[in-house]
């Protein structure tokens, strides 16, 4: 086949270091969101949404099929951090924690993962990151390591 194709979709989940609430500010939260999503499209990949809550945020992405899961983290997560640094309404000590969660959608969940992803302001009211990220795991079968997840 001459021609290379693939329709990949992740959903990923990165937090700020320590958690530390640095998105109380709805209005500061919206424009990470945006700036979140200009990032991946810059990384040739394809942003179907972004939400998340106080202290982290979810991705719903079409893997560039040139483009390896860790790179796309890193340039987004680098260009973001930069970005909060310099902005008025957040800390220069701004910064996402080391690592990050991607999980496998299949193109016929991708409306379910977008509305989940969405609705993060109303999940949170139930249920913490934590819980949240340890119900994802169980639900894909990942064992986490609770020792080094949380830093």
């Amino acid at each position: 086949m001459p021609q290379s194709l693939a329709q990949v979709w992740l959903h990923i989940i990165f937090s700020t270091k320590e958690r530390r609430p640095f998105f109380q500010d709805k209005n500061f939260r919206s424009e990470m969101f945006k700036m979140l999503s200009f990032h991946v499209t810059e990384q040739q990949c394809v942003s179907v949404s972004v939400g998340g809550h106080v202290d982290h945020v979810h991705l719903l992405i079409g893997l560039s099929r040139t483009s390896s899961i860790a790179k796309v983290v890193e340039k987004v997560k680098t260009a973001t951090s930069k970005w909060a640094k310099s902005h008025s309404k957040c800390s220069s000590a701004f910064a996402w924690q080391a690592g990050y969660a991607a999980f496998s959608v299949s193109h016929s969940l991708v409306d379910t993962v977008d509305e989940y992803i969405r609705n993060q302001e109303l999940h949170h009211k139930q249920r913490s990151f934590q819980d949240e990220l340890r119900l994802l795991c169980e639900k894909h079968e990942m064992e986490i390591d609770e020792q080094y997840v949380w830093d």
